[in-house]
């Protein structure tokens, strides 16, 4: 397999000066019947049947607690139980935003839009990340202010708020479990509401601390805990959406094992100009320059190419250039009026 810009190219010796003004030009056999854009099998969009149904009810049970929480965090002055409805409210707003994600990927590809809004859940899922990061931040800040000069926290409010809060989010994920998890706004939301759950488990052990001991430092240490786990989820909604703008492989394709696999199949010569990207979570394409022995047929080893990538690696969305090893030489003569002048 050659990586790079493009082949090398190789230029034919100059004609002698004797010999009559002709132009010789090497035909890289590039007809459209060897040119396979293999996309009209399969859809550019996530299933209709992706867990809207699901998202709505996981949304609905965040919101109804999210506000009580609020309340519970005021009265109790607890940071832990605030920054928890924080996290929440971008729990929320996740799911609403992979809401209307999953309702623009259904839209078919059409106009200036060739693979219709698939990446819309990439910028959904950038969007949501960099609000976890902003988050994290400022609860992090408050909680330091807190270690220095923590409080009176009432333990027995914020532990039972914690429990109910358990509760919630145990419920929420299991909802969004049964979703349809290959998008990745969806994936992103699942996995708000899992950090969630943990940074309740998290606040229900600092309340316990509180009514065991009187340590009222364990809220804010609390409050770090989740501050951390916002930053982990942040990081890997921003990781796995830029790699999709940025049109790198998917983690679970490595694109010099496909290209020697390629390179591997009967009657393929060389594999050069070769690129994997991920148009959206789930739908990788493919691209390359083939070439195959002068006596193969090119329709045969793209159909093979074609089942290979498919079966081995999953990639549906192909596009294979099919060109035979050398190429013949075609000679045009100049017109009579060209070569007069």
């Amino acid at each position: 397999m050659t990586e790079g810009p493009g082949p090398v190219a190789r230029r034919r010796e100059p004609p002698a000066p004797s010999a009559p003004a002709v132009v010789s030009a090497r035909v890289e056999r590039m007809a459209h019947a060897h040119h396979a854009h293999h996309g009209h099998a399969h859809s550019h969009a996530v299933a209709p049947d992706a867990g809207s149904r699901r998202l709505w009810l996981a949304l609905a049970l965040i919101l109804a607690f999210m506000a009580g929480e609020v309340v519970a965090g005021a009265l109790a002055h607890s940071l832990a139980l605030l920054s928890d409805a924080g996290h929440m409210l971008t729990d929320a707003f996740a799911i609403g935003v992979s809401l209307v994600a999953l309702r623009l990927m259904q839209r078919p590809a059409r106009g200036a839009m060739t693979y219709g809004l698939g990446r819309v859940e990439a910028l959904s899922a950038q969007l949501n990340g960099a609000l976890l990061l902003v988050l994290a931040i400022l609860i992090a800040f408050e909680a330091v202010r807190h270690l220095i000069a923590p409080p009176h926290t009432q333990g027995l409010p914020v532990l039972v708020v914690a429990l109910v809060g358990i509760l919630v989010n145990v419920l929420a994920t299991m909802q969004l479990a049964r979703a349809n998890r290959s998008s990745m706004s969806v994936e992103g939301s699942y996995q708000h509401v899992l950090t969630d759950l943990f940074a309740f488990i998290g606040t229900a052990i600092a309340a316990i601390v509180i009514l065991a001991t009187g340590f009222l430092r364990a809220d804010a240490i609390a409050s770090l805990m989740v501050a951390a786990l916002m930053v982990r989820s942040a990081y890997g909604l921003l990781r796995d959406s830029a790699r999709v703008f940025l049109e790198a492989a998917p983690h679970e394709l490595d694109p010099e094992t496909i290209g020697l696999a390629m390179a591997g199949v009967p009657g393929v010569v060389e594999v050069h100009d070769l690129h994997v990207w991920q148009v959206s979570t789930g739908f990788p394409a493919l691209s390359a320059h083939v070439l195959v022995g002068r006596g193969q047929d090119c329709h045969a080893s793209r159909r093979e190419l074609e089942a290979m990538l498919r079966e081995r690696f999953g990639v549906e969305h192909s596009t294979l250039q099919i060109d035979h090893e050398g190429g013949d030489l075609l000679s045009i003569e100049l017109a009579p009026r060209l070569r007069a002048r």
